[in-house]
Order: C-alpha cells, then structure tokens, then sequence
C-alpha cells in the first residue's frame, strides 16, 4: 500500500484512565466542552443503505456507530485496546463475571443511563434473532448493581471488554425496546437521528447533553449513495462534506487535498459455498483456489491501494505476519471440466464488480462456466447467508465486530457463525477456534487465532484476494473526521466545518 498505519498488539487488559477512543468523549476529538451554540451542520455521504431498518444487530449497526448515533459500554483506542463508554471502568471478579461501573450519562430521549437500563438493552441483544455477530458462540446475562452492571458469561470469556465495544452491542433507552429495537431518538452518542427516510437519507441533530461534551456541529445530514462515481461526485462538486469509500479509480478525478487514505483490517475475499453446490466438493474448492491469482486483482483493481492477500488478517493487523501459520490438509485440486458456477457480489464498494470480472476470468481459464450477478448489498445479503450463490466476493473487516482476532473467525467460519457466507462447518476448524477463544494471554491468543485461521484456510471455503486500503472524501474546510481501521467511526464531537 502507498501509506500503512501499522496497529500495535491487542490489549486485552481494560484501560480505567482516560484516553484516545475512537468515537469516546469529545475532550479527546478537540471539542469545546461547553460546545458551539450554533455549529454548521455536516453532509455525509455513506456507501452502505440501512438493510435493516437500522436495526442495531446487523450490518446496520455501523451506520450508526459512524455517524455517532449510538455506543456501547466500551469502545477501542488506537492500539485495539477496550477503553472506555458508558462504562467508565470495569473488573473482572472470577473467571466468568465482570463488572462494568457506569459512568453518568443520560438517553436521547432524556432518561438516565440506568444500570437497569443497560442490563435490559443487552438481554435484548441476546435474543436478538439472528444474533449479533459479537455474540456468536457467547452467552451472557447482565444484572443490575448498583451504579454498575454485572455481566457473567456461561464460559470464560477473557475479552468481553473488547466484545461489548461491537456496535451490535449498543445501549438504548428502555424506550427503544416497545417494538423491536428503535435508534431514533433513543441512544446516548453526540447525535440524534430524528428522521429515517427509507434507504434514501436520514436526519441526524446534535444531542446537547451528550457526556462527552456538545459536538461542535449542530448535526448532519446523511444520504446514501450506494454508487461509488455518484459519491465521488458529490464531493468534487461540494454536495458533501465527507463520503466515505471513495472507488480508486475516482481517487484521480478529486484534488488530492480532499482525500484522506487509511490503512484497515478490511479483507476482500472469495467465499465458496461448502455446504450445496459444485463447491461442496473440497477438490472443486481447491482448484478454485490455486485459479486465483490475488497479485492481478491488486495491480489491475485497486490500483496499489491494497495488498495481496495472505490470510483472514492483513497486513494492519501488526503481529499477525510473523506468526503465521501455513494451511495443510488442503485437498488435491480436481479439472473442473466445465463446472457452471455462480459468482455474486455487490455493487456498494465499487472495486467488488471489478474484483468479479476478473475472477470469472481466472476461474474460467481454469476450466470453470462462471455466471456473476450482482446486486446492491441490501438486496443480495439473505440470499448470500442463504446458501443460494455457488461463490462470493465480499469485503469484510476482520475487527469490526469486536476488535478480538477470534471474533471474526467464530461468526464467520464456525457451524453456528452468524455471518457464515462460505457456509463451512467443519470439525477441525471449529475444534480450533473454540481453543483461540478459551485462551486469556494475549500472546498466546493471537497465536492460536492464527492456528485457527491455518485451519479455515485448509478447508479452502475462503481464498483472501486483498488486504485493503479506505478512501475518505473530505471536503478542504473540514476538520477532525474520524478514520480507524475498524471501520466504526466517521464523524464525532470535534468534526466540523
């Protein structure tokens, strides 16, 4: 990549001081405590429309993490480290309960952050069907103490700080639960969302009592715009002030003043499907796999804007290179001799489409018949979670879920994974992961995170394509946008103009 921000090792450790958090108090993003009176309010472009109403325990729970709509009991500083949100501090007291002591903040709707509040909103969360993918393989129950919650798991679970920061795991007031689980005017972030116009846009004011201090801008107005070009428009023609996954092949029609690029933990990877169709047969995957050529995607895509894939975590992810783990037991690839195949993906992140074209190409030289379709993401997710593509190219943040290295492998690789696109059930894989998820050392965790990826990767049900790099439109006036390579934040208490 052109710029790489190496992360530092996961702290699995809770930071009780104050510090840097991406999406915490105000005082940190430069924010006048005592705030700007009036403020002007932000235009922010977004690639992704609400899929689910924008329910807090799917994809949707991003949205709102970015525009700085909700949060959870902790959030991750810099370094991937569990730091502090509406809990202001916590203690583990045995090997499977913990206490969260709430800091005072008050909801949307101007009710107290409660620990009965905050005890409910996460027992919804585990009833939440399907379940988010923070929870995947974790069951927990939360009680209500006094000015604090505490939280025991069925099993040990030595990262529930990082686990609890997973926007799907975000606190609303007892308001929000009457029917289902309603963000509009009921989480504690900066700001309010006040209106939801479908999948077209959403209006969002600055909450004046948020306990980070007032954002400096008096709110946003936020459109989604699933077209790349369309975004990339709309900044070059000041339309917006910040959009957000700017296509690479735009990067070139924007003054560079107004780009802003950012390593991540996003992967974009090949997805097969394991359990029906032609690459339920491991021979069938692995001819797949050594059809790819991950190299040509990289120079021929994204432009030097990302890098070969090497595993479920790239290069961002600091220490995952050096303890590394080569797959094996990998089957022998069989001739495809025709097989028809069906490729989809999805048009929101515009490198997808392209990524597509040439692995058809690959695939085909390989002796495979490949259809694509392809979808805007809302319209294609069920049927991707439902089994009825042979193969997919998604782009997924390895950390977004909950900053832990195993996360991602449990939700997306494991039998009972939420987001379990390859559909892979596998009894070495899951025997692997759920040995990285007992381990407490941080260490010792990474690496058995990296014997389990070894192990998903030998099942070839994922072929990593490229590590990426985000790019951010950013019009000249504007300051303090938020960039993290998780993916959770965009705007905050200091970002304005």
């Amino acid at each position: 990549m052109r710029r790489r921000h190496l992360l530092g090792s996961l702290l699995l450790t809770p930071v009780l001081t104050a510090c840097f958090a991406f999406g915490g108090s105000g005082a940190s993003e430069g924010s006048d405590p005592g705030g700007d009176a009036t403020g002007s309010r932000l235009r922010v472009a977004l690639a992704f429309p609400p899929a689910e109403n924008l329910s807090p325990y799917d994809a949707d729970a991003t949205l709102l993490s970015r525009l700085g709509v909700t949060e959870g009991l902790t959030a991750l500083d810099a370094n991937g480290a569990a730091a502090p949100a509406l809990a202001e501090s916590w203690r583990r007291e045995n090997d499977r309960t913990w206490l969260f002591t709430l800091r005072e903040a008050t909801f949307q709707d101007g009710s107290e952050v409660t620990p009965a509040a905050v005890a409910a909103a996460l027992t919804h969360a585990t009833e939440a069907e399907p379940a988010p993918a923070a929870l995947s393989g974790v069951t927990l129950t939360a009680k209500a103490q006094r000015a604090a919650v505490r939280i025991t798991t069925t099993n040990p679970d030595p990262v529930l700080p990082l686990r609890l920061s997973s926007p799907s795991l975000a606190v609303l007031s007892p308001k929000a639960y009457q029917d289902g689980a309603d963000p509009v005017g009921t989480a504690s972030g900066p700001f309010e969302l006040t209106k939801v116009n479908g999948s077209t846009s959403a209006t969002l004011d600055r909450f004046d009592d948020y306990w980070g201090g007032r954002a400096q801008a008096s709110g946003i107005d936020a459109r989604f715009i699933a077209d790349g070009t369309a975004r990339a428009n709309a900044v070059r023609t000041g339309q917006v002030d910040i959009a957000e996954a700017i296509p690479v092949a735009q990067a070139a029609t924007l003054d560079r003043a107004t780009l802003e690029e950012t390593a991540t933990t996003r992967t974009t990877s090949l997805q097969l499907n394991t359990r029906s169709g032609p690459f339920k047969d491991p021979k069938l995957r692995a001819a797949a796999r050594e059809a790819v050529d991950s190299s040509a995607v990289v120079k021929g895509v994204f432009e030097g804007y990302a890098d070969p894939g090497a595993g479920i975590y790239g290069p961002a992810v600091s220490w995952a290179e050096g303890k590394r783990v080569p797959p094996t037991g990998r089957a022998t690839a069989a001739k495809p001799h025709g097989t028809a195949v069906t490729l989809a993906t999805y048009d929101n992140r515009p490198e997808l489409p392209e990524v597509a074209q040439v692995l058809q190409q690959q695939l085909q030289e390989a002796g495979f018949k490949v259809t694509l379709e392809v979808r805007e993401y809302s319209r294609l997710e069920s049927d991707a979670l439902d089994g009825k593509f042979d193969a997919f190219i998604g782009a997924r943040n390895s950390l977004v879920d909950t900053g832990d290295p195993v996360g991602v492998l449990a939700s997306d690789y494991t039998c009972d994974g939420g987001y379990n696109l390859a559909r892979l059930c596998d009894r070495k894989a899951d025997r692997a992961v759920a040995e990285a998820d007992a381990v407490a050392d941080t260490g010792e965790r990474q690496d058995a995170a990296m014997r389990a990826e070894a192990a998903i990767l030998g099942t070839d049900a994922v072929v990593p394509l490229a590590h990426q790099g985000i790019l951010v439109g950013v019009a000249t006036d504007v300051r303090g946008v938020l960039l993290d390579p998780y993916e959770r934040t965009l705007v905050g208490t200091g970002t304005r103009r």
